[in-house]
């Protein structure tokens, strides 16, 4: 069954995979970024629509979700894939580059999920869809990235809280945590790894669908963890 799918974070390496699929699939897409729309063959699918938007901003996050819920009968799910990445221990984080990950991993996604929210429930379905880190939940592997964990960790909580409120309802907070992803720059950064134990956009992008889908319509409170062999 086609869907409204908002994609946000579309122009990274995992949003075009995603945004790739999501048309592959029939769904209505609309992808939102701070960039200009990539101009690749999705971008002139009947079914896509391009929004340029920097959602760190609460303001401009507010008038983007008002417009498409005013030209929009209903959102069904939301992919929120804006996120950033930034080594650092305890001893070397700033509280500024806490506060840039708190924006950019957690701030983002909930000024979306906020929104969308009292529209799910008030149509009686919906999906919101937050990428996790594996970081946030073995500290051993979060020690050397204290900002990026911390600032992931609260999406955890927040699909908890939402499933709280939302319980009965059908309307569910998921949460995807991919190990290291197979792309270009991670490659290049991590030469003496071996990438075929990694996960691809494409993969995570087909487990995304699945969550949207109606053969997972069933699942509550879930924390999808896609970690290859890495």
């Amino acid at each position: 069954m086609a869907k409204n799918i908002i994609i946000t974070g579309a122009k990274g390496n995992l949003g075009s995979a995603v945004v790739s699929k999501f048309l592959q699939e029939g769904h209505r897409v609309i992808a939102i970024d701070r960039g200009e729309s990539p101009g690749t063959a999705d971008s002139a699918h009947p079914l896509f629509t391009w929004i340029t938007a920097d959602l760190s901003e609460e303001s401009l996050a507010q008038t983007v979700i008002s417009d498409l819920l005013r030209s929009n009968e209903r959102i069904d799910a939301a992919l929120l894939l804006v996120g950033g990445f930034a080594m650092g221990t305890i001893q070397t984080t700033s509280g500024q580059e806490l506060r840039r990950m708190f924006t950019l991993n957690f701030e983002t996604a909930y000024f979306i999920s906020r929104l969308l929210f009292p529209h799910m429930i008030a149509n009686g379905y919906g999906r919101l869809v937050f990428i996790g880190a594996r970081p946030a939940l073995q500290p051993e592997d979060g020690k050397n990235m204290v900002a990026y964990s911390l600032s992931k960790s609260l999406l955890f909580t927040l699909a908890d809280l939402i499933n709280a409120e939302a319980k009965g309802k059908n309307v569910v907070a998921a949460v995807l945590v991919p190990s290291t992803l197979d792309t270009e720059l991670n490659r290049k950064d991590m030469p003496g790894s071996d990438p075929s134990n990694w996960v691809k956009p494409g993969q995570v992008a087909t487990i995304l669908e699945f969550i949207c889908s109606e053969n997972a319509s069933v699942l509550r409170e879930s924390v999808y963890k896609a970690y290859n062999n890495a």
